[in-house]
């Protein structure tokens, strides 16, 4: 889940962000102050415009607002008045995290693609990596599926040439830390790092 909310650029407006879908599959329903975004082929819940937010919850963020329990209680009080019968789960998990590339393999359809198998503490995630600097051994940053990055972007799990890829493994640019280099490549963690702990972006 993805919450946004930018009252001078869009108004008081909460966009709270589930799934993704093409364009041309989105539908919308309004009831009352909520406006549920759904697939017209699946009818899954992609996400909602919560508009006059403010009425009921007050957002001092312009831009990607962090997840609370109290902010995802106040979203599922407003779904339920207005008749809607979806509830959010509120997800304290952290999405930035130290992982450790175990296995890398050439992808079989992309020269520049590798295939990495990268232990994140509780689970393995296979990502598929285009960095020139990527290899076995490093401890890295994985962005989960479900992070925002700096520059807004949603981590959505994809299929790159043919092959699944859930998370990226992040560059010091990508995670906007200062003093970044300009040239490509992850940013490769000291040992000291634990595997599977939160990575402070900001």
């Amino acid at each position: 889940m993805n919450l946004f909310y930018n009252n001078e650029g869009i108004g008081d407006t909460l966009i709270v962000t589930l799934g993704s879908t093409d364009r041309e599959d989105r539908s919308v329903e309004r009831k009352g102050s909520v406006a549920r975004v759904f697939s017209k082929e699946t009818n899954q819940t992609i996400g909602y415009n919560i508009f006059d937010m403010s009425r009921t919850y007050t957002i001092n963020t312009a831009g990607v607002v962090e997840e609370s329990e109290e902010l995802v209680s106040a979203v599922n009080n407003l779904l339920k008045e207005n008749g809607f019968e979806d509830e959010l789960v509120y997800d304290a998990s952290p999405k930035f995290v130290v992982g450790l590339v175990e296995e890398m393999e050439k992808h079989p359809n992309a020269d520049k693609l590798n295939i990495c198998q990268v232990n994140v503490g509780e689970e393995r995630l296979q990502i598929v990596c285009g960095a020139p600097n990527v290899d076995q051994g490093q401890k890295v940053v994985v962005a989960k599926v479900g992070a925002v990055m700096p520059s807004g972007m949603i981590i959505k799990d994809a299929n790159l040439r043919g092959i699944d890829s859930s998370g990226m493994i992040c560059s010091a640019k990508e995670l906007d830390l200062p003093d970044a280099p300009k040239e490509k490549g992850i940013l490769v963690l000291s040992e000291n790092h634990e595997i599977g702990s939160e990575f402070k972006t900001y």
